[in-house]
């Protein structure tokens, strides 16, 4: 067996079980040693980026198991993830460009296209980590956290959009077939019906997400992963699609272990890359107030603005992807993707600092966040009345207990 291999799976569990004594999520560790193999001279593989890219594939597929379309369509999802992303982009811009006047570091080389995609690139949260902090919670069905993975998912729709106009890649002609799909879903069905509970359900998700989904798309042009999306959603109302979203669960977990590798395997940083990137990681209080105030405009409750904010409050692989893009392209220098890196994952840190005392900093703070509730909430938000009930059952399943109130 290939020795590298093994002291990169060595690694990735030594760093996840420290940063998991400590209290932290153990993606963190596997950033932390994604940078320590860099530094002791180890570069990303082939191998690993392939298997970094199926675990973004499998999980944007079980995201689509998991989703109702419905949400998107609500104005809090469309009209929220737009609102926040044109208020970031005007307040990156205006902030880097007075950066770029007195003259700081690296952002004097920056021209005006430099600072709108670096602006850009922060203005999207991360998909892979807002959603394992929702899976960790329990809270994944939960208001705000359907109202987070909307919002990711809107985010992912202008991303496929930017980078299919910044590689001027014009699809196919037969992308227009793919309207056709949600024909094909009633055989989807079927066979889903009888792939039964054991393997053959794990199989056939994976053929879903790489067959019909990322390669059917890729064939045509489009961004594979939003391939791997759309199978997911094709599937989301069937009754066993939680199983197959189960099934799945360890492989996706695994193989994004390979991911935050790769992004620590990036690029070796000196003191200034750091340093700007703490500078960065320090404007996520600004992009959090951004969620909030916007979310809590659509007559959503403090705590659920806030709640939603935290799970959003970092910045995204997608701006990997950006700096990447640009650095291949010219527009931005190689070190702007290893200060994106450094960011990305500072507000990993950050991030999952707060959702960890996010209810202590609600309770705390509750009095000051309600100043900006509106006095009429969403509907789907408002206080559950339960009348004259003199009964109170609570987390009654396998294991619950019953409440008697007087």
């Amino acid at each position: 067996m290939d020795t590298t291999l093994l002291f990169f799976i060595g690694t990735a569990f030594t760093f996840g079980m420290i940063i998991n004594f400590i209290g932290l999520p153990p993606m963190i560790g596997f950033l932390l040693a994604g940078f320590a193999l860099n530094l002791w001279g180890f570069e990303s593989s082939e191998g690993l980026i392939a298997i970094a890219n199926l675990g973004v594939t499998l999980l944007l597929f079980t995201i689509g198991l998991k989703l109702d379309l419905r949400t998107l369509f609500k104005a809090e999802v469309w009209g929220g993830a737009s609102i926040h992303i044109a208020a970031c982009i005007i307040f990156y811009t205006l902030l880097l460009f007075a950066l770029k006047q007195i003259q700081f570091s690296f952002f004097s080389e920056l021209n005006i296209y430099g600072l709108l995609l670096i602006s850009f690139a922060l203005s999207f949260s991360s998909t892979v980590f807002a959603v394992k902090i929702l899976e960790e919670k329990s809270e994944t069905n939960s208001l705000y956290g359907r109202i987070a993975i909307g919002i990711l998912i809107m985010q992912d729709i202008f991303a496929v959009l930017f980078l299919s106009i910044s590689v001027a890649k014009i699809p196919s002609i037969w992308a227009l077939a793919l309207c056709a799909l949600p024909l094909i879903r009633p055989l989807l069905f079927k066979l889903l019906d009888r792939a039964g509970h054991g393997e053959l359900l794990v199989l056939y998700g994976f053929f879903l997400a790489l067959v019909v989904g990322a390669g059917l798309f890729e064939s045509v042009g489009m961004k594979a992963d939003l391939g791997a999306l759309i199978a997911g959603m094709l599937l989301a109302a069937h009754p066993s699609a939680k199983n197959m979203a189960n099934a799945l669960f360890n492989l996706k977990e695994l193989f994004l272990i390979c991911f935050f590798l790769t992004i620590g395997l990036g690029g070796l940083p000196h003191l200034d890359h750091v340093m700007i990137a703490g500078i960065l990681s320090l404007l996520l209080l600004v992009k959090i107030a951004l969620y909030f105030l916007t979310l809590t405009k659509f007559k959503l409750r403090s705590r659920t603005a806030l709640f939603a904010s935290f799970s959003l409050a970092n910045y995204s692989e997608f701006g990997l992807i950006v700096a990447s893009l640009a650095t291949y392209k010219g527009w931005l220098s190689q070190d702007w993707l290893i200060i994106t890196a450094i960011a990305v994952s500072l507000s990993f840190i950050i991030a999952s600092i707060l959702n960890k005392y996010g209810d202590q900093i609600y309770s705390r703070y509750t009095l000051s966040l309600k100043r900006f509730q509106s006095t009429r909430l969403h509907k789907d938000d408002r206080p559950v009345r339960v009348g004259d009930a003199q009964i109170l059952v609570m987390g009654m399943g396998r294991i619950g207990t019953v409440l008697t109130m007087r």
